[in-house]
């Protein structure tokens, strides 16, 4: 079964981040990502709003956890803990 790859962002520091974003596509690029929604256009609904979300589709959850265990990814992490506070998750979807 396929995983979405699910992030909630909020920049603090566009400098620091964009080295993030730039690792963190090669990262998901070598694990087989696809990105289904990068920024763009949102509706808040509930929760704590933040203004960036990231949605990318991997082959599997274990395809996912990889990507974000591999060391081009906690390489990118290093940029973005400092610049951005977050929340991610995987979530499981049917095929």
């Amino acid at each position: 079964m396929s995983a979405l790859w699910i992030a909630h962002v909020t920049v603090t520091d566009e400098e620091a981040y964009s080295k993030y974003a730039s690792l963190a596509t090669q990262a998901i690029a070598k694990h087989n990502g696809q990105f289904l929604a990068r920024g763009g256009r949102y509706i808040q609904l509930e929760g704590k709003e933040r203004p960036r979300h990231v949605v990318v589709k991997f082959p599997s959850v274990e395809q996912a956890h990889r990507c974000y265990q591999s060391d081009i990814y906690q390489q990118a992490l290093s940029y973005a803990r400092n610049a951005s506070e977050r929340e991610m998750v995987i979530v499981q979807i049917p095929d």
